[in-house]
């Protein structure tokens, strides 16, 4: 007999176990997972990931049944592993670099020196374009052989791949919790001065107070209702 069919998402889950999870955004999607949701779903090739490069493309021919075919170069090129470093001289600390590091392999603080820790950079390479004085720059991290420096999987490890994605679903984590203490905390402020707003406003007419208490309350309202519609839908629709 036969396998039965996977779901989607568990076809989704299948595919994400194989990619390398640099998180690095090359093959067109945010994030790794996002690349497996559209390669379950068909919208995406199999050959969009350069991390991975060719023994990736192997696996995630395997798992869905397609046939393995060359990286496509549109998305980059299979190359040696590499980690950023920061030029202390350099760094002024903008933090935008730590912004932009999908595993937190970054670590300073506002007008300090950064550092990378680098068993957690993936080379993703996503903290090159953010910095304002260009003082970050990647480095391989093994010497080339008499042949050649290894890249992709041979590169790269399970080890490796199952920290970066622990360490990529930890710092979304702790943004989104960020995210809701920033916003719950602007409501609060703004509702204070909605139930006050003549103190909080050089407008004396009662009647321009109410029409511009009307204007934000229902502007308060439009946002909330985006918030409700955006929020992820936990129940579990794939069949």
């Amino acid at each position: 007999m036969s396998e039965p069919a996977l779901t989607t998402q568990a076809l989704a889950e299948r595919l994400l176990d194989a990619l390398p999870q640099t998180q690095c955004t090359r093959c067109g999607y945010p994030d790794c997972a996002a690349y497996a949701q559209a390669l379950s779903l068909e919208e995406a090739d199999i050959n969009q990931c350069p991390p991975g490069g060719a023994e990736g493309i192997v696996r995630l021919a395997h798992i869905t049944g397609r046939a393995v075919k060359p990286l496509d170069p549109t998305f980059g090129m299979e190359s040696p592993r590499t980690v950023a470093f920061i030029d202390e001289a350099w760094c002024i600390g903008c933090t935008l670099c730590i912004d932009a590091c999908p595993t937190d392999a970054i670590f300073g603080s506002n007008k300090r020196m950064h550092t990378v820790i680098e068993a957690y950079c993936t080379g993703c390479e996503l903290c090159l374009p953010v910095c304002p004085v260009d003082c970050i720059a990647l480095e391989p991290v093994q010497a080339p052989t008499p042949n050649a420096a290894p890249t992709g999987w041979s590169a790269w490890s399970k080890n490796l791949a199952d920290t970066a994605r622990s360490r990529y679903q930890a710092a979304k984590n702790r943004r989104a919790a960020s995210k809701s203490a920033h916003e719950a905390a602007q409501a609060i402020k703004a509702q204070n001065k909605l139930s006050d707003l003549s103190a909080h406003s050089r407008i004396n007419d009662p009647q321009v107070l109410d029409q511009k208490k009307a204007v934000i309350e229902a502007a308060m309202e439009r946002a909330r209702l985006r918030k409700a519609s955006s929020a992820p839908n936990t129940k579990d629709t794939q069949s």
